[in-house]
């Protein structure tokens, strides 16, 4: 099985994504035809650069022809209109010097009265090209703006759920509906671009499973439009919960908004690089180049190695995330809803449990279980369709029996069998229960009278199934 890992040892931003994923064999031209796709008169320009004496890729986005990270003519500037809020202008200086200058995962607005305590944190220089603009792109927007493209579906539905993640930490960390949130036209350019390129180079890999090293983080701290703030920054934080982090080396602010999103939205598996024969390895730079800290991330893909692959499948199939909140203060038929949406989405099982909340309220507590990649799309769906304000999150051990079915000849028809068996031997033989319905209402007879007569078909077809120990 192919796989693939990252090595954020310093940090991870949404421009090093892109240069790793080129580097490590990934066609520029798919890269070039996603953003292409979105029509919004952005490309990309790459090039290999130096960092600290790692040959590596970069890759720059243009918008309206300019470098993002270059700043623009002055007399574009004075052409275009003076309308951001006072409050959006903010320089996010540090007495640091920054490891990367993503200008394009930066800036936001809403329409609330109170002003920011953030934005999103990774270019807190002065910024090159400050120059206004007249309006935003909302989520909703964006979501669209994704939606229309003609790229294959799972790249959009990776790149929106990225976005996704991006806004809901937006809004939770300004205290506004999401729908609220608009990222400024310049900043959403090279953001999309970055997002969809990525989600489209992440889909051309088609690695069986990703992994990823813990976070470096960096440290410092950053002085945003209300205050300093601690590294990471509060909406990159936020991006980050769950997630093994830490601070090392620099005094730099090493992780991106961008780079958090894509990241969460990927749900690798998190820990040393597994076994794997590497056949493939990609560095992707950032903007800076400090003398003797290589700001890069690094990709490599391979085929996994026999233990590998098992502890894999072991991975895939015995560990779940539990998502948890209690609510008494939601309608039943908007609990249904949720429940019905998030199996729709990929939960393994939805469960809604009366229990008795503070003050003596009745609630419900509402459990998903759900494979680790699919826990960011289902922790969305939690905070938009829900009135909770949270959500519980852990990954939890299962054993599980492996699934197989077959199917028996009975009086009423054919019937599948449901089969779980460890180590190669039968523990477990059911009826599926939609099949004998269908047979039961088909001959007038009562389901249990099929479930019986299709037990009974199974053991006398396959008289070797009989419970043993596996041991």
């Amino acid at each position: 099985m192919r796989i693939a890992y990252l090595d954020c040892f310093a940090g991870i931003a949404g421009d090093m994504f892109l240069g790793a994923l080129i580097d490590a064999g990934v066609p520029p031209q798919v890269l070039h035809d996603a953003t292409a796709a979105l029509n919004l008169g952005a490309s990309l320009k790459m090039e290999k650069v130096d960092r600290s004496g790692i040959s590596c890729t970069k890759v720059h986005v243009l918008v309206d022809g300019h470098l993002a990270d270059q700043p623009v003519p002055q007399q574009q500037q004075d052409a275009e209109p003076l309308a951001r809020h006072p409050e959006t202008q903010h320089q996010h200086k540090t007495g640091h010097d920054h490891s990367h200058s993503h200008d394009h995962d930066h800036v936001h607005d809403h329409d609330h009265d109170h002003p920011h305590t953030d934005a999103p944190a990774h270019s807190h220089e002065p910024h090159p090209h400050d120059h206004p603009h007249s309006h935003g792109r909302s989520l909703t927007v964006i979501r669209a703006l994704i939606q229309a493209t003609s790229l294959d579906a799972p790249v959009k539905q990776t790149a929106i759920l990225a976005f996704e993640l991006l806004g809901h930490s937006e809004a939770k960390i300004h205290n506004v509906p999401i729908d609220d949130i608009h990222f400024h036209e310049v900043g959403a350019v090279d953001a999309i671009v970055d997002i969809v390129a990525a989600s489209a180079g992440i889909h051309h890999l088609n690695v069986g499973a990703w992994h990823c090293s813990p976070i470096n983080v960096g440290g410092g701290t950053v002085v945003c439009a209300h205050g300093t703030f601690p590294v990471p920054a509060p909406a990159t934080a936020d991006l980050l919960r769950g997630l093994p982090t830490y601070s090392a080396h620099v005094q730099q602010e090493l992780v991106t908004p961008t780079g958090a999103a894509l990241l969460r939205a990927l749900a690798p598996s998190f820990g040393p690089q597994p076994a794997m024969r590497v056949d493939r390895i990609g560095y992707g730079a950032g903007t800076r180049n400090s003398k003797d800290f290589p700001n890069v991330l690094r990709l490599s893909i391979g085929e996994a190695a026999d233990g590998s692959l098992r502890q894999a499948h072991t991975d895939a199939s015995g560990l779940v995330t539990v998502l948890e909140t209690a609510l008494d203060d939601l309608s039943p038929q908007v609990l249904a809803y949720v429940a019905e949406s998030a199996l729709a989405k990929g939960a393994l099982d939805v469960m809604l449990t009366p229990v008795i909340m503070k003050k003596g309220r009745p609630g419900t507590l509402l459990t998903i279980l759900c494979n680790p990649s699919d826990g960011p799309a289902l922790e969305c769906l939690i905070l938009s369709e829900t009135s909770t304000l949270g959500v519980r999150i852990r990954q939890d051990r299962r054993s599980c029996l492996d699934r197989s079915h077959t199917t028996v000849s009975t009086p009423y028809g054919d019937i599948r069998i449901k089969i779980g068996s460890l180590s190669g031997q039968v523990l477990n033989a059911a009826p599926e229960f939609e099949d004998c319905r269908a047979a039961a209402a088909k001959h007038r007879t009562a389901v249990k009278q099929v479930q019986q007569a299709a037990i009974v078909a199974y053991f006398q077809q396959h008289p070797d199934s009989v419970d043993r120990d596996p041991s």
